[in-house]
């Protein structure tokens, strides 16, 4: 039942994700300054959400004490999460979120990858569970390029279509390299944050904590960046709305999941959820924007379906083998100590 819930709720968050790459390009078109969002954005979920709900959480009961150790891993995971959201913002200024969508697919291959180097993944073929997570990886990625990059013929015309973005060559250059260092820098954070996790579970703790690190570093790259007073005036209009959505949704609620989701099932399980964005994406864009439904839209979306079961019934088939060798190890440690009972009890 955890494991439903659990994807229920990462697949909400893929749903959140498309209107936050979609607003906050609205919000950087209108003229605000992508540093000065980032620094806000976790300046105001750090005060007004993480603080109030950790001060809530742990009323009652004191957290575990931070070691030097995990003070230095919570430094490491907010340095990345700084470098992911300044990056990443910067690549929709010169691209769009569709492009970020796309490149996003290359999240898995990266998590997958450091994964095994890192020893939180065994890669052997010959298991079913491992050659199922391998296959289902590489059939998730191809499907969301096929959604990118195949169009076909139209499935569904509506009469309120609206052309694509068409970018200039130069900013698409930059946004893609942009965008691939950022979901890059994403893949270490997983990692990182499932080191972390393992050794200091508290998941609330760790995203505050994260979050003030992030905030001031986010802050001196702004100070640098930006000198003119006006970026950082807020305007009561769609900058006001698309900095209190990330606030909430992608410091605050996105971090959580993630870190909890990384700690239940670790880092690739986590991952393997971004190629539903771009499907997603499709889906809003056709239901509420009467966008065009193309034949390669259904084709990628119905291989990025095989390839995220693949990838679960491989992690249920891992966990399942976890749960029966301790079955085993029990009925093994019980029939151990039996006959010492059942001496004793003649003895008496």
């Amino acid at each position: 039942m955890m494991s439903v819930g659990l994807a229920a709720v990462m697949v909400a968050v893929e749903f959140l994700g498309v209107g936050l790459t979609t607003l906050s390009k609205a919000a950087m078109n209108g003229g605000m300054n992508h540093f000065v969002f980032v620094l806000y954005s976790n300046g105001f979920a750090a005060i007004f959400l993480l603080l109030p709900a950790s001060l809530f959480f742990y009323w009652k009961r004191s957290p575990p004490p931070l070691t030097c150790s995990i003070i230095c891993r919570i430094i490491v995971l907010s340095l990345l999460s700084c470098g992911v959201q300044t990056c990443l913002y910067t690549g929709i200024v010169y691209s769009s979120p569709t492009l970020s969508s796309a490149i996003g697919d290359l999240t898995p291959a990266f998590t997958f990858i450091l994964a095994i180097f890192s020893g939180m993944e065994k890669l052997d073929l010959r298991v079913k569970s491992s050659l199922a997570k391998s296959i289902g990886t590489i059939v998730s990625i191809a499907g969301a390029l096929t959604v990118t990059l195949y169009k076909g013929p139209a499935i569904l015309i509506t009469s309120y279509s609206h052309n694509k973005l068409q970018l200039l060559q130069t900013n698409w250059v930059i946004g893609a390299l942009l965008l691939t260092v950022a979901y890059f820098f994403l893949s270490l954070l997983y990692i990182v944050q499932t080191w972390i996790i393992k050794d200091y579970p508290e998941e609330l703790m760790v995203t505050f904590i994260c979050c003030i690190f992030v905030t001031i570093q986010s802050a001196i790259v702004a100070l640098i960046a930006e000198s003119d007073p006006i970026a950082w005036k807020l305007k009561p209009d769609i900058e006001l709305i698309a900095i209190g959505y990330s606030a909430v949704f992608a410091v605050a609620v996105r971090s959580l999941v993630h870190t909890w989701s990384c700690h239940k099932k670790g880092p690739v399980y986590t991952c393997m959820f971004k190629p539903l964005g771009i499907v997603i994406a499709i889906a809003m864009g056709v239901t509420f924007l009467r966008d065009t439904l193309y034949l390669g839209s259904i084709v990628g979306a119905a291989v990025i379906a095989f390839g995220f079961y693949s990838v679960i019934w491989g992690q249920a088939q891992e966990e399942k083998m976890v749960d029966d060798e301790a079955v085993f190890n029990n009925i093994k440690s019980s029939s151990l100590k039996s006959p010492l009972l059942k001496n004793k009890s003649m003895e008496i």
